[in-house]
This record gives C-alpha cells, structure tokens and sequence, in this order.
C-alpha cells in the first residue's frame, strides 16, 4: 500500500497549501483503490470510495481505463457494493467522457444481457468522444442487424446527444469584476512565471490576479448567490498576449460552474467582457469552455459638434462612458433578444456573442461536444445510408458574386470540409477546414495532452501533414519541475505521433528550438493551415492561428479546426528604406503609421494582416508575421515573389534534412513527407503550374495599409509607457517612440537579444556591431548585461561554420553548455554578455527574468507587467522592444544611444534590409 499512503502523504502536504487532494490520473493507484474498496473491512475503504467516485480523471488515463472496469464488474454484478447500484454505476461511466468508459458501455450495449444492453445504449446516446474503432464495432453490430446498435446509430443521426440537452435559458443573471483597467493579458490569469502548475488547476488557479481580487470574487458570489460574475477589461481588450486556456480555466474556475460533480476542478461556462472586446484567441478558448464573451462598447470616443473626434493634449481620443459596468453592477443577458439589460434598460445588442453557434456551444458546455458531435451525426447517417437530421445551425455561407478572394479566403476555400460544392465563400462565412501543421509548446503541452485524453484520443490524426512538441519555453532552466513535467510530456506526444524536441529514449540531442521557428521551417506549402499552442504561431508561409491547448488537442485529434472565415486588412510599401534602418524598424512602424492613419483605430484587430512583403525570404519575413501578435491581429499572410518562395522553401528543406539527420523523424516518416512536399511545390512554381498564392486583384479588404519608408528614419521602440496618467494606455503595444524622444538619459538595466523575433542574421548583425565597436573605440565595455539566445540550434551551428560564433565567444562572458544545463534561474546579472541556450529565455517569464524594477532593452515581443521584468518598491520595471543593433549598443552603453551614435555603430554593417516588390502581388 505504499503508492496510496504516498498520496494520503501529498494530500497532507497539498492541505498546508489550502488544497484539495490533486484529481487521480494513474491506473497503479486507483488500482490499490479499488482494492480497498472491495475489502468491506479495509480501514482506507470509505476514504477510497470518495476519491473513486469523485476525483479520478476521465477519458483516456489509466486511472479511467481501471474506473470504467471495475464499474463493468458493479454493472454485471461480479463486484457488488451497497454504495455503487448498478444504475449509479452507468451514471458515473456517462460522466467518464470516452476512451475505456466508451469500449466498456459499447461491451454492454452489444452484448447478451438486453436489459444491461439497452441501459447502456441510453448512456451511449449521450456521448459524442467516439472514435474509428468505437464507430466501426457499430458499424459491424448494424451489418448483423443488432437492434441495439440500430437503435444507437438512429439517435446519433437525429443528434439526440444534442436535442435532448437542456436549452440555453432566457435570461443569465450577472455581477460585474473589473479585473483591470485597459488590456487585460492573459499573464493576469495565468502568469508565465506559474506555467509548471498549469495541468494542476487548483494550485494554478491561486495565481489568477491576486489574492485580494479573488476574495472579491468569492464575495460577490456570496452576495449574489444567483448569478455569474462577468470579468471585465475596462477601457480595454480582455485576453490579449499568450494563447492561454489556462487563463480561461482559472476564470472559470473562479466564476463558472463545475462540468460535473464526479470531475474535479474541471469548470464552464465563464462570462467575460471588454471595453474593445476579447482577444480572438481567448475568445476561441471561451467558446471551448461553452462561456460567454461581450464586447461591451461601454466607453466611447468622444466627438465635437461637427461629429469629429475630440483630442487630448498627448492627441488621443478622449473616452466618455456611455453606460457603467463598475464593479458589483447587476446586469442581464437576455439571449433570446440577444441584448444586454441593467434592469429595464436596454444597454447593447450583443448578438455577435450569442450567434446561433456559439449558442451551440453554451448548450453543450463547450464547442468540443458539438464539433465531435457533428461528426457522429455524420457518420451514423453514412453507416444508416440515410441524409442526417437538420438540427445545427446552418453554417453562414456568404458568397458575393464578382468579388476577387483575399489571400486568406483561397487557402479556407480550399481547405474547407463540409461547404456547399462549388460555391466560393468570402470573408464572414463559418468554415470547418482541415489543418496541415500542428504545433504543441511545452509550457500548455501537458494541458493538451491532458484536453486530448478528455476527450479520448490516442493517436495523431492521418490528415495532419506533420505535428511538433517543442521544449523552447522550459529551455532556458533544467529545473526539478522542468525534469519532472517535460520528460512524461515528450513521451505522451511521441507516442501519440509528434515530431519531439526530446527524444524519449535518448537517441538524439534535445531540443530546445523556439517552436515558431522550426514550425517555420517545417510549413511547406504557403496554402497551408497551421495551429499553434501559443499566439506568435504567424508563420510567414501558410495562414498560421495561435491557439489555447484546447484547440490544438483538436487539430491533433481531428485534423481539423472550425472559424469564420476573417476579414482581412492589406498592407504593401512604398519608399526606400535608409541605409541605417533594420527590417524590424519597418515592423514597428506598421503599427504607428497604422494607427496615425486611422486616428487611433486599431483596423488590424481580429483580422487577417495581408503583408505583402514580396522579396523578404521566409526567415526574416517571420520577424512581421511574428509581431502580427501584438497588433492584436487574428493571424497573418505573407505574399511572396515566386523565386522568394522558393528560396525559403530551399532554406526549410534543409533545416528539416538537419531534423532527418539527427533522428527526429518518427516510423511515419513525417519529416521526409514535409521535403517531399517542399519539392512538389518548388516543381510547380518553377514551372508555372502554381505560382506563389496571391490575391486576386479585385479582393475586398477591409482596409488598406501603405506603409511608407522614406519617414522612417529613426529606430524605432515599442514602449510600455508605464507612468501614462491614463492607466488603459499602458502595457499596450502601440506606443511606438522614435529613438530621440529619451535623449541621452533613458538608462538601461538589461539587453536581450533573442526569442521568435530574431533570425540568424540578427545573430550576426551582433558579433559585427561587436567587431564594429571595438575597432571604432578599442575595446568592447558592456555598461549593462547582455544576453543573447539563438532561436534555434541549427542557427548556433550556421554561425559557428561561418565564423560569427568564435567571435560571440570571445565577448563573451558565459556559454549555455547542454550537458551541464542550469538548474536555477539566474537571479543576478554582470555587465557583461551571456550566450544563453537556444530558447525563448527571457521573454517567457516563467524561468529567466530580469531584476525587480529594471529597464529592460529587447527584441522580444513581451512588454506586460511582469511579464519580463516585476515591478519593485523603487520603480516599475519596464520592458521596451527594439531591434537587435539597439539593443547591443544600449547594452554597451547602458543607456538608449542617440541617433548619431547608432549611426556610428553600424557603419558598414549588414543589417536586415527590405526593398518593396516592384510589382503587384496579385492576379
């Protein structure tokens, strides 16, 4: 009995922390379990009885394949116990979701005894997690004229599963929580720095805000027994940064309702809401938790007599509130009027969250029930040879005649399952496509692998191109909770079919590549669909969505994903970019000129940004496609030059070949599929079967970007602007400075170059500014640390075979050394340079960090509160974004230089360079 006393042991251990004992996921335990549960005398035996009935995972765990026998055993009547009926048995196999508890009531329901058979074939009727080999034992039950198995097939086609659920009710009564003022990031509810406990979601939910505002929480639900607590992001977007299902989870569990009373810590149906909305990746993960999210338009611009918009001094629009939403507010959300109430009074049409969809998905607790629940009702009708019940809402099909398509509408139009043959759809049309690259982190990996054992899969799904596991976000700390958690999820992932950074057998090296790039590398074919468990998955080839844990889990299982197809906005160049001026200067600008041109209108939010970047190779392209993110962009294309194309597509056949060569593909030989693929798609560009995808010439967009270069003459800083009078106007991402507005005085306490951000030659852009310094003042004096990550290691190896690393080295005053990786995060820093692990470093948060109340330089994308650097008694810490030859030399300095001095420090230096194509990229 040891591994039980083992947990009685955690389960003290977990109490000193204010936590329930952590839910049952192993069949060696709940083996011992169900031992003493059938020892009438066993001392453990009423203890045990709880933690079988109640806290035991679900789905695909060992721990429920050995829950779903043994209540077999009850059912049959070879185990009985006067607390366990049979008929309690079936309730709480109805609750086990799929996997074990599926093949155990199928067993029933086709086998001998008919009144088991038909109490089986009642629960079945409820369940939708059934995959190939549950269907075909239906299919092989219906040839042989089971009537069971009839009777099952008849229900799933008429999606009773479904119909049979209660409706969503008219009213829903809420209570408001301002949760914050201005963007709310995920950070918030989930930090980076908790990522180790997120698949614990009782400890993990500690971390959602802060202590004070979860008691708030808990007393307003006392106040209000009767409602919801809404969250709310006031004057701002809720949800923005990281694609964290964890943040959705903690606010579920929080304000939502429990899935079911034998699952622990598992909650739906959280209500959110935004000044501006949610985030289109935390509204996905709402919909996956059957929530609720409203954009409550709440504050507005105000505006003069003539109907402009009136200004304040720094010339932004100045907001007056046109209804309040404080905290404590009592509101109604009416979903048959699809409008929200304060008492009487009618306050806003809130049909976009409550279409008929997403009503779907409230009914069912989640969007995965429906998804999966469409997909029996299609094949029970195929095996009946009968049309399927009318019972979803239609998907919207919009179709304008005349109208070109976006880059974004050919690749859904050809990906599409499921549409009306023939019929060309446009922006605004709800779509389910199939998906042709997965990508899992390591940070929400074990969530996923957890959603993919919810819903009881086992393996990859056969449409899906190729998957990657990365170990990018734990890359920087070998810590014990990186030992323990990474290790069991590689092996989960490859076994389910993934490419993995580490190999569970320790065949090849590990590693630690930011997965952004390497999916960058491993998309072929720029009509791509990619989905990725973070929210910088933007590849520049392919249409790239980052997504909560739960969206991948689908993709993997599914090999599809279901959206509306986005609107999309067009941006092309004009002018000539200056000598002096980096490529992620151009990017910054984007988004200053953006919102100049649209009196602060943020036209890029929750659309596609169609970059037509034309001659940028894939590599340095991925540096826009990448801060799409930050422009609060649902996704990214970018459009390409027909050799451009090629030549990135040459670049990630031999970056793959690398993968080949160290071991990494798997008996599927995935990885030789992807080059295999890359060569088709050269054959047919070279030799004009299928240039690189553009749009057609007479596509609508729902705006047009022209970005001119020639006005970019300074470096350009995303700032946080922590100290701005107006709060929602700080941890934004759009207050972009020009490197003259600090003067000489602006220190800096910390350089970091590195994250998805960076491409090789930034790498090298740093060992020649290097160079470039010491021959200019003969020596190199770093007055702030500098740390320095390579995105990937197959860039370290570039580097070194050309020379650029021996002289990194040189400046150096640490090397990352992969056989002896730290096990601690670095607390301190010296003026000086670090050569880190390839990884994300510093910009996850969650390991390496900055000290308390720096100033810290990056090429990062991650400027919120705490994320990079945590706020301290003397100042806040502030986390500024730049391109890499400022960086450097602000570390060098200690200090934001001036333009001359910039100017001085890259004479002759290779920085990434951008000329606009000369020609429309359109057909």
């Amino acid at each position: 009995m040891n591994i039980y006393k083992d947990y009685i042991k955690e389960i003290e251990e977990r109490k000193t922390l204010g936590l329930h004992p952590k839910p049952i996921d192993g069949a060696e335990l709940l083996g011992e379990i169900i031992a003493q549960i059938k020892d009438p005398e066993n001392e453990y035996r009423e203890d045990s009885l709880k933690f079988f009935i109640y806290n035991t995972l679900p789905g695909t765990t060992s721990a429920a394949g050995a829950k779903a026998r043994f209540l077999k055993e009850i059912i049959l009547g070879e185990s009985v116990l006067p607390e366990i009926s049979p008929a309690f048995a079936f309730e709480l196999l109805s609750h086990m979701k799929g996997g074990p508890s599926i093949g155990v009531l199928l067993d029933l329901a086709l086998g001998e005894n008919i009144d088991i058979a038909k109490q089986a074939a009642e629960v079945l009727k409820t369940q939708v997690y059934l995959y190939d080999a549950d269907t075909d034992r239906l299919k092989e039950a219906f040839k042989n004229n089971n009537p069971v198995a009839i009777d099952l097939l008849e229900s799933y086609a008429k999606a009773e599963f479904f119909t049979k659920l209660p409706e969503v009710p008219e009213e829903i009564k809420i209570v408001t929580f301002i949760a914050g003022e201005g963007d709310i990031s995920t950070d918030l509810l989930s930090p980076g720095n908790q990522a180790h406990s997120r698949s614990d979601r009782e400890l993990h939910g500690q971390c959602m805000i802060t202590p004070q505002a979860q008691q708030q929480i808990k007393a307003l639900q006392a106040e209000h027994p009767d409602k919801s607590v809404m969250l709310i992001a006031e004057k701002g977007t809720m949800g923005v940064g990281s694609s964290r299902m964890s943040g959705v989870n903690n606010v579920a569990l929080w304000t939502g309702k429990q899935a079911s009373p034998y699952v622990p810590f598992v909650n739906i149906a959280p209500i959110v809401g935004g000044t501006n909305g949610i985030s289109p990746i935390f509204l996905t993960t709402v919909d996956v938790t059957g929530g609720i999210g409203i954009d409550l338009k709440n504050w507005v611009k105000k505006v003069d007599e003539n109907g402009n918009v009136v200004r304040n001094e720094n010339g932004d629009p100045i907001l007056e509130e046109v209804y309040s939403v404080a905290t404590g507010t009592v509101l109604t959300i009416n979903t048959q009027t699809k409008k929200l109430y304060k008492g009487e009074q009618e306050l806003i049409d809130i049909s976009k969250a409550l279409t008929p969809q997403k009503k779907e998905f409230i009914r069912a607790g989640g969007s995965y029930a429906i998804v999966f629940g469409k997909k029996i009702q299609t094949i029970a009708a195929k095996i009946l040879g009968i049309e399927p019940t009318p019972v979803f809402a239609p998907s919207k099909e919009i179709s304008n005649e005349g109208q070109g398509l976006t880059a974004v509408e050919k690749i859904f139009n050809r990906n599409a399952v499921g549409t009306t043959p023939g019929k060309v759809l446009h922006a605004g049309s709800d779509v389910r496509v199939e998906v042709n690259i997965v990508g899992s982190q390591d940070t929400t990996g074990l969530m996923t692998s957890q959603e993919l054992e919810s819903m009881a899969a086992t393996v990859i799904s056969p449409i899906v191109d190729g998957a990657y596991q990365s170990g990018c976000h734990t890359a920087s700390v070998w810590d014990k909770k990186a030992q323990a958690n990474i290790p069991k999820l590689m092996k989960f992932m490859n076994d389910f079919g993934l490419i993995t950074a580490r190999d569970p057998k320790g065949e090849y090296h590990s590693m630690t590549d930011v997965i952004h790039k390497v999916l960058n590398d491993i998309t072929v074919d720029e009509w791509a669909i990619i989905i990725g468990g973070d929210s910088h998955t933007r590849m520049s080839k392919g249409v790239a969505f980052g997504a909560d844990s739960g969206t991948v889990a689908l993709a993997l299982a599914t090999g599809e994903a279901s959206m509306p197809i986005p609107e999309s906005v067009k941006v092309t160049f004009k002018g000539d970019m200056k000598g002096h001026m980096d490529f992620r200067d151009v990017v910054h600008a984007t988004q200053a000129q953006m919102l100049q041109k649209f009196g602060g209108e943020n036209v890029f939010q929750g659309r596609i940004i169609e970059v037509h970047l034309g001659t940028l190779p894939a590599d340095q392209a991925f540096t826009f496609t990448d801060w799409t993110a930050e422009m609060k962009a649902k996704a990214s294309i970018c459009i390409s030059e027909d050799d451009t194309l090629i030549e990135s597509l040459e670049t990630a056949k031999r970056r793959i070949q690398i993968m080949i060569d160290k071991g990494m593909d798997n008996h599927k030989q995935v990885l030789q599929g992807l080059i295999n693929k890359a060569d088709k798609r050269i054959t047919e560009i070279k030799s004009g079967e299928k240039p690189a995808l553009t749009p057609d010439a007479n596509a609508k967009y729902y705006a047009e970007v022209v970005v001119d270069l020639d006005v970019i003459v300074e470096p350009m800083i995303a700032d946080p602007d922590v100290n701005n009078k107006d709060v929602s106007k700080r941890y934004t991402h759009d207050t972009i400075r020009p490197i003259s507005f600090y003067g000489d005085d602006k220190k800096v306490d910390l350089g970091f170059v590195g994250s998805c951000m960076v491409h090789k030659g930034d790498l090298k852009i740093v060992s020649q500014m290097l160079k470039n310094i010491e021959e200019q003042q003969g020596k190199v004096e770093f007055h702030a640390p500098l740390v320095v990550a390579a995105p990937t290691y197959n860039i370290v190896e570039e580097l070194k075979s050309e020379g650029d690393w021996d002289v990194l080295q040189r400046y150096s005053g640490f090397e990352f050394d992969d056989n002896a990786p730290k096990v601690a995060a670095r607390t301190e820093y010296e003026n000086m340079m670090y050569l880190e692990r390839p990884g994300c470093n510093l910009c996850m948060g969650n390991q390496e960090k900055a000290a308390k109340g720096d100033t810290v330089l990056a090429t990062s994308t991650r400027l919120f509160q705490g994320r990079v650097v945590e706020d301290s008694e003397r100042k806040k810490g502030e986390s500024l974004l730049a391109s890499t030859p400022v960086v450097v030399l602000s570390a060098i300095l200690g200090r934001i230089p001036n333009i001359d001095e910039y100017k001085a420090a890259v004479v002759g230096i290779d920085l990434t360079k951008f000329a606009p194509p000369v020609k429309q990229l359109s057909r």
